[in-house]
């Protein structure tokens, strides 16, 4: 039975001494949950593509005290060679991880579906959609997560034998684009992350006998590399107002702030008893765009 003292916030979602590792952590959705952890305690690892954002990335938003943001790699999540270099590394520097962020993602080719004409509505797909470019979104939303969960699972469950049964976790980075029926132009990035979605549930069920817990947040309109197109030089991006108001489907009016982002990561990170889930933090998007 816990008592009252036991209910602080400061308790409740300290990660002090984890060890998390984020792919894709060097900007976006990624780079907040770096410093959601860094910032209570944790020593995060982030890898991805670019050495030099991920060098950026841990010099912007060291958190001066307690916890650290250390770049590792670089690692190219779409081959098994870079996963297992990956996990090599880690393993010479560490004994266990209790969280793994799968936020390395991209959002593929653009064809908006605007037009009632089925023979324009051919052309407009059919010449700016390509078999290759469905198969790298497919490959690098959802084939690489599976592939950088298998990767580190010996890591993950080192964990539960120092913090506990189902403790060590896996955050997965869907969309509530891979939840809703509304394509937004980008069919191919929509049907990857209802990929996602699914992955997420399938590692929860077949690797909880390995006591890894599986889980995913599903964001809206954050800031990212995929939403305003670009960093500024501490790896962090801005959507306008505007923007997101335009889209007429967000009824907060805005894009998500980091904190709210880093909120759902200490959320599922330390709540054990949450497993399976899709948390949707999306401004209240699918209560107006139908879902499936």
């Amino acid at each position: 039975m816990a008592g009252t003292h036991d209910m602080r916030a400061e308790k409740l979602f300290s990660v002090k001494d984890y060890v998390c590792v984020i792919t894709g952590g060097g900007s976006g959705i990624g780079l907040m949950s770096a410093q959601a952890l860094a910032a209570n305690g944790a020593k995060v690892y982030i890898t991805g593509r670019r050495k030099e954002a991920l060098e950026a990335a841990a010099k912007s938003h060291d958190p001066n005290g307690g916890g650290q943001i250390i770049p590792i790699g670089p690692c190219d999540v779409t081959k098994k060679d870079d996963l297992e270099n990956l996990y090599q590394e880690l393993s010479k520097k560490e004994k266990h991880i209790n969280l793994l962020v799968a936020a390395a993602g991209i959002s593929g080719e653009k064809a908006e579906p605007d037009t009632e004409n089925a023979t324009d509505l051919k052309g407009k797909l059919w010449n700016n959609e390509t078999f290759e470019g469905w198969n790298e979104t497919y490959n690098t939303d959802v084939t690489s997560v599976y592939f950088s969960v298998v990767a580190l699972l010996p890591l993950l469950q080192a964990a539960t034998e120092t913090h506990g049964h189902l403790s060590a976790s896996v955050i997965v980075i869907s969309s509530m684009s891979g939840i809703m029926r509304h394509a937004q132009g980008h069919f191919s990035y929509n049907a990857a992350k209802g990929a996602t979605v699914h992955l997420t549930k399938l590692m929860s069920a077949e690797f909880q006998k390995a006591r890894i817990r599986v889980n995913s947040i599903a964001p809206g309109y954050f800031p990212s590399e995929m939403t305003a197109k670009e960093s500024d030089e501490n790896q962090k991006s801005h959507v306008p107002d505007e923007k997101i108001q335009e889209k007429g489907h967000v009824p907060m009016e805005r894009a998500g702030h980091d904190q709210e982002m880093a909120q759902a990561v200490l959320f599922l990170t330390k709540n054990s008893y949450v497993n399976g889930e899709i948390l949707a933090v999306d401004g209240g998007v699918l209560n107006v765009v139908a879902g499936r």
